[in-house]
């Protein structure tokens, strides 16, 4: 997938044109060929019935920005929204609308869903809520910087939200009032986007930042808590010394689970900030984890396998490189990943194998992890395309089709 990058003040406005072609270079110049192809996909041996429970296409979705617009699942209800300000709430059971909402705000992040609001970012720096029950607007704050990650939810009516200037913003969920505010200063050369930050038991928001730091903070103050660099920026360039934590951390118990560009991935005790281990590998997609185990999209989109324990590889899944790999999500037995051709691919979580594959968009690639609830996998294209499926092992009885 392509990422653009952005820089400081410091820097001519031309930089902001640059991206990373399969993550991993400068692309050439127009007309030149990509030093990166993506993989051709081979033929594989099925293992997993796909069933399609249905399709939508309620909005226009990104439309290739690197935006984090994802579905929210609430009650029973799926919620969408697209770069151009089109909100929309879908039966989750049929794929049909319920309602929709025309704002033309240019949403970046989001929806996040809680007691009948959605909450959603947008490119300009705006947060807004919206109601559940019909889209209307509740309250709209300025935060002044673009939302590229999800906003969050915490206990005594809070929101706290992470912008791409690399602020961390607590907000009143009733109102939009500003609790507090923490600004981190990112360095010159940046990767265009923002970890959503992970909120632990005791309240303590975990949220990875440009440079390759972790920090923890205290949700109710925005009081930090514990620091800790997970990469060292290095190299003679650059580029080369970009070491962003992109990708979102993982929390499984007491441990989170990070992984940089440029960098390392690493487990992080959530008390101390004692990092645990750490293993070279570069990242940025994102990783998914549980006590079994720990799945991570490299930056030259190879899936890999590891132990939460020590980070140990366990196998390495190189048959999707270069594919534009999307976050892995964990539903049962099996590992879901989309791929910037609309591709959704399934891979056996014990071995590592390439076990289905179906096509969810043609005109759409899957940026962003699936949603997975009650055993259905909920995929949203970058064309908006939203589909739900169920899965199943060769062989076994299909279950009840669902009625509309």
């Amino acid at each position: 997938m392509t990422r653009l990058i952005t820089a400081s003040r410091l820097l001519a406005p031309a930089l902001l044109t640059l991206g990373l072609i399969g993550c991993s270079g400068i692309p050439g110049l127009k007309g030149e060929s990509d030093p990166t192809p993506p993989s051709e996909l081979g033929d594989i041996q099925p293992e997993v019935r796909i069933e399609s429970l249905w399709s939508v296409t309620p909005t226009r979705g990104s439309e290739g920005r690197a935006l984090v617009l994802v579905p929210a699942l609430d009650a029973g209800m799926l919620y969408v929204a697209d770069s151009r300000g089109r909100l929309v709430a879908l039966e989750a059971a049929s794929g049909r609308e319920r309602w929709r909402r025309d704002t033309d705000l240019a949403f970046s992040g989001g929806p996040t869903v809680r007691d009948g609001r959605l909450v959603l970012g947008t490119r300009n720096g705006l947060l807004l809520a919206f109601s559940t029950e019909d889209g209307r607007e509740l309250w709209r704050q300025e935060l002044g910087s673009e939302v590229l990650s999800l906003p969050v939810f915490a206990e005594g009516e809070r929101l706290l939200v992470h912008t791409l200037d690399d602020s961390l913003h607590g907000l009143d969920a009733n109102s939009g009032k500003p609790l507090w505010r923490l600004p981190y200063p990112p360095p010159i050369l940046t990767l265009r986007g923002s970890s959503t930050p992970a909120l632990t038991a005791d309240q303590g928001l975990i949220v990875g930042l440009s440079g390759g730091k972790l920090l923890k903070l205290d949700s109710r103050d925005g009081v930090p808590l514990w620091e800790v660099t997970i990469t060292r920026p290095s190299g003679r360039s650059e580029l080369a010394r970009i070491t962003d934590i992109d990708a979102d951390p993982i929390l499984v118990g007491n441990n989170v689970f990070v992984a940089t560009y440029n960098g390392d991935l690493a487990a992080v005790d959530t008390l101390t900030g004692t990092v645990l281990w750490r293993r070279e590998l570069s990242a940025h997609a994102g990783l998914a984890a549980d006590a079994e185990g720990l799945f991570i999209t490299d930056s030259s989109d190879q899936l890999w396998g590891a132990s939460p324990m020590d980070g140990a590889e366990r196998w390495v899944q190189d048959r999707l490189r270069y594919r534009g790999l999307s976050a892995p999500a964990l539903l049962g037995d099996w590992i879901a990943v989309g791929d910037r051709e609309g591709y959704l691919h399934l891979i056996e979580r014990t071995h590592g194998r390439l076990v289905g594959r179906t096509r969810i968009s043609r005109k759409g690639a899957i940026s962003t992890r699936a949603l997975v609830d009650q055993g259905r996998l909920y995929v949203l294209a970058d064309d908006g395309t939203l589909s739900a499926l169920r899965l199943a092992p060769l062989g076994a009885s299909p279950p009840p089709s669902v009625q509309p």
